[in-house]
């Protein structure tokens, strides 16, 4: 019995070590974030960031998506452990079309490309300067539904359907 609870582990240990990214979030990355970008030099670095959408624009050529920044997990998809984390804001811009209606506010989404200038803007009252990343990889992670599982009021695993005082839903005959 020892041994099939300790090959169960084994086996989840070593799933769970597979973890890795899409392959084409995969690569080498410049470790850093949004708000560093803003605060130092950072124009040429290859970087790997996700977030939420905030607004999807559709230009004549490209389409750019600015996002609040989240932490991004082993798998490159913005955490949802930590939702009120975020590293900044940051605009990317990829060549085509993108449409807003699938590309909607909350939606998660991570990009890999360059940081290729900065933007300035205004959220309320505020002035403030979003790095603007020319994206090479567009990712958009399927959305995650919450199910609620409720065990049925007529299954009892001791009581039937075939365990019970006469072994089945009609009796001995």
């Amino acid at each position: 019995m020892k041994l099939r609870h300790l090959m169960l582990a084994g086996a989840v240990a070593t799933l769970a070590a597979c973890a890795t990214a899409p392959q084409p979030l995969q690569g080498t990355f410049t470790p850093v974030t949004p708000r560093d970008a803003v605060a130092g030099a950072q124009v040429g670095s290859q970087v790997r960031w996700g977030g939420r959408i905030i607004e999807t624009k559709p230009g004549q050529d490209s389409t750019c998506f600015q996002l609040v920044s989240r932490p991004l997990n082993a798998t490159g998809r913005p955490m949802e452990s930590a939702p009120d984390a975020t590293d900044g804001r940051f605009i990317a811009c990829r060549s085509g079309f993108y449409d807003p209606a699938v590309f909607a506010p909350g939606r998660e989404v991570t990009f890999v490309g360059r940081i290729n200038s900065y933007e300035n803007t205004r959220i309320g009252e505020y002035d403030y300067r979003l790095p603007k990343v020319e994206a090479e990889v567009v990712y958009l992670w399927p959305e995650v539904r919450e199910v609620e599982v409720r065990p049925s009021p007529f299954y009892d695993p001791f009581w039937g359907p075939y365990w019970g005082p006469r072994w089945g839903y009609w009796g001995w005959w």
